[in-house]
């Protein structure tokens, strides 16, 4: 299990400490963040140098991927959605097992948070039946990042008491989709994963729920990219917007008043500014280092000597 190792006041991990970070025979589930390479944990970047073995979804950066070992073996097991090249769980868990009671280090690295909608709950209780030592290492979750960098607060004092994470997956009119639509319009707030083809029908769904067709809603592609797309319309219009502008993900779903701030905070963090966010070109610092391994520069003096406050 994870060995405690008390963290100096640096912007770079010693290489000892690497070495020496990720415990033979033990599977990380690691959350790699929203998207940007230099938005994963210190925790995880550590996880990630040190891991002998690096089964990787298929949307995480390839820039972030340099940060694996030299010797470590990088195997993608990523989903794409609905297509029919993704890989199975099932192989997806018969190798973590298999990896682990070979001696390996595994670091199994996910987009966003291993366990929201990332399966880090089904792949836990697999490796635990199995007898394998685990640890879940959290990460920044979609809707956290990509609200974010799109300059929509997740929660607000004022109009954003509650927010509820749903999986948009399933066609609303499905009997896969199980969600109480009712009880979902009555929330402040709604970030809806996975749900980009769907966004039209969960926006109709709404509002025969209940909710006010005028809600502000937004539709935010690829968050914390580069490439970040940000789609802002009323409940009713949501879904034609989506279609117009060829939104095909990975995105988000926002629906709330909290929608509405985005405009103010934009105007405050640069009045001259015109674009998709907060952060429409983020930085992409994380990196191998030549020698010493070094942490991305956007963690530079973040790692704090423990006990120190936060």
């Amino acid at each position: 299990m994870y060995r405690s190792v008390r963290y100096v006041a640096r912007a770079f991990c010693p290489e000892d400490t690497v070495a020496r970070f990720a415990s033979a025979g033990t599977v990380y589930l690691v959350g790699a963040g929203p998207g940007a390479a230099d938005l994963i944990t210190v925790r995880g970047l550590r996880v990630l140098q040190s891991a002998d073995v690096v089964l990787h979804d298929a949307l995480i950066s390839p820039e972030l991927l340099t940060e694996a070992g030299p010797l470590a073996e990088l195997v993608s097991v990523g989903k794409r959605g609905y297509c029919i090249g993704s890989t199975k769980q099932e192989t997806i868990n018969d190798a973590l097992v298999r990896y682990a009671r070979a001696g390996k280090s595994v670091c199994r690295l996910k987009c966003g948070d291993p366990c929201v909608f990332g399966r880090g709950g089904e792949e836990a209780e697999v490796l635990a039946a199995a007898g394998v030592t685990f640890e879940i290492v959290p990460g920044v979750t979609s809707a956290v990042g990509a609200c974010a960098a799109a300059g929509i607060p997740l929660t607000h004092r004022d109009a954003g008491q509650a927010v509820a994470l749903v999986t948009g997956h399933h066609d609303p009119d499905s009997p896969d989709c199980t969600l109480d639509w009712d009880a979902l319009a009555r929330m402040p707030g709604l970030v809806f994963y996975m749900g980009v083809r769907h966004v039209a029908r969960i926006a109709a769904k709404l509002c025969d729920s209940g909710l006010a067709s005028d809600t502000p809603a937004a539709v935010i592609e690829s968050g914390t990219l580069p490439t970040q797309k940000v789609l802002v319309a009323d409940l009713l219009g949501i879904g034609h917007a989506t279609e117009g502008a060829s939104i095909t993900g990975p995105a988000v779903f926002v629906v709330g008043a909290v929608v509405r701030y985005r405009d103010q905070l934009l105007a405050l963090a640069n009045p001259a500014r015109k674009g998709g966010g907060l952060h429409s070109a983020p930085p992409h610092t994380t990196r191998r280092a030549p020698a010493a391994r070094q942490a991305p520069a956007a963690l530079a003096g973040g790692v704090r000597q423990e006990g120190a406050p936060a």
